[in-house]
């Protein structure tokens, strides 16, 4: 009898996986429970997939042999735990996905980061001329490119969401960037949840494989020893340690392993702290994958960036107005604000995940010179910011943030959209809510 694949959630990882579920010959079928975008439907469509939407037929899934499931749907979904209680197995696409390629697979995770390094890699690859694909929370479905295309090398970005449901998955390169709290109403607000979420991504690795690893890292040094590990390590930090796969001394990186080369830190393409880090563990990869020095250099010297990651927008007035809307945790703020050279206006709120705004407390201190609250539940934001003396807006659509902030910046500052929450209250995902920024400045 076939095999029966049921998909819940038809976006992009749902449709890539019953693309691929329905070209091996499986009984395919996708449920979601809000409505599915045109795109999506005219692709199951095409190769007569049969799926629902606004709803999930429980006699049309629970008879499935085996569940694909969206990252985005909660493990305590009620169709999720009655497919527990019975036994029926739950995998992501990724998982899926990781069956049916021989590819070689370079994995990065991550609070922070993992965007921007992920993009890196897979520039610095494409770059070098290997057959290379972009997939996880970037580009195309893990699973559509397999059944559609035949890379030699996957560069995925993988969020602890996907992590959770992959069990057999191996990653030939593993990159953990760092561990802050994120997501933690999706961990029962335990981190511990979250850190085990994580280092999901090294469960697999053999000998030959690499984890490259932020050495600073207090949670990940904390951490490592709990975990079998058995990849090489390839830790890297700002300063020059023993055993370290790269370092910064007298404004150059230094990478030691497997080859040893150097480049002035000023030739990155990337600035600030972070972005060095993002630019290490870029270089460690590619030199692991046996990219040659000189096409690391130069790919790291002109990498364009990420949209929505310090985006630089338009100065109107002598006023920088950047957009970092893909800043959807606390963390990633903190390291937006430390790479301002100016006072800045900063633009934050929305879906709060159980955030600990102490962690910025000083930075906002030292580099805000006002504060815009945008969401339609800003009071935990008052709360912690409004002893702080700073004057204070509070809006509720894009345009009213940007005139706001256009009101209250003065010459010389910054307008930074960092907004440290998920955009799910006002904006359909954080992309609408950094185009909508771009739209509404780009018209002052």
């Amino acid at each position: 009898m076939t095999k029966r694949i049921v998909i819940l959630g038809a976006g992009e990882s749902g449709t890539g996986a019953a693309v691929l579920a329905k070209k091996q010959g499986f009984d395919t079928f996708v449920s979601d429970m809000s409505s599915i975008k045109d795109k999506y439907k005219a692709v199951l469509n095409e190769r007569n997939i049969p799926w629902e939407e606004g709803c999930h037929t429980e006699e049309l899934i629970l008879n499935a042999d085996e569940i694909i499931k969206s990252p985005g749907i909660p493990n305590n979904a009620p169709i999720i735990l009655k497919l527990k209680e019975q036994g029926t197995p739950v995998i992501s696409e990724i998982e899926f996905a990781g069956r049916y390629t021989h590819a070689k697979m370079i994995c990065i995770t991550g609070s922070n980061g993992k965007t921007t390094t992920t993009s890196l890699i897979y520039h610095i690859f494409k770059k070098a001329g290997l057959n290379v694909g972009l997939a996880g929370n970037i580009g195309q479905s893990l699973a559509y490119q397999v059944a559609e295309c035949n890379y030699d090398y996957y560069v995925i970005e993988l969020s602890s969401f996907q992590l959770d449901n992959m069990y057999k998955f191996h990653a030939n390169i593993a990159v953990l960037m760092n561990i802050t709290p994120d997501h933690l109403d999706r961990y029962d607000y335990k981190m511990q949840n979250y850190i085990d979420a994580k280092f999901r991504i090294i469960q697999n690795q053999t000998d030959d494989d690499a984890f490259i690893f932020w050495n600073d890292d207090p949670i990940i040094q904390k951490e490592l020893h709990k975990y079998g590990i058995h990849g090489q390590y390839y830790p890297f930090a700002e300063k020059r340690e023993e055993g370290l796969a790269a370092f910064t001394e007298e404004n150059k990186i230094y990478f030691t392993k497997p080859i040893e080369f150097n480049m002035e830190q000023e030739e990155l393409a990337l600035t600030g702290t972070h972005n060095l880090f993002n630019s290490m563990a870029a270089g460690i990869s590619a030199n692991i994958a046996g990219i040659r020095k000189n096409c690391i250099r130069e790919a790291l010297s002109d990498f364009k960036g990420v949209e929505h990651r310090l985006e630089k927008v338009e100065r109107i007035r002598g006023v920088d107005y950047i957009n970092d809307s893909k800043a959807t945790n606390v963390n990633s703020c903190w390291y937006a604000l430390k790479s301002m050279k100016t006072k800045t206006v900063l633009i934050l709120g929305g879906k709060d995940k159980g955030n600990d705004y102490n962690e910025i407390a000083d930075l906002v201190r030292e580099k805000c010179s006002g504060l815009i609250f945008l969401g339609l539940h800003n009071e935990k934001l008052h709360s912690f910011f409004d002893g702080f003396g700073l004057p204070v807006a509070d809006v509720q659509s894009m345009k009213d943030a940007v005139d706001a902030a256009y009101r209250m910046a003065k010459n010389g500052e910054t307008v930074l959209l960092s907004p440290c929450c998920a955009s799910f209250d006002l904006f359909k995902s954080y992309e609408d809510r950094g185009n909508q920024f771009k739209e509404c400045v780009r018209k002052l």
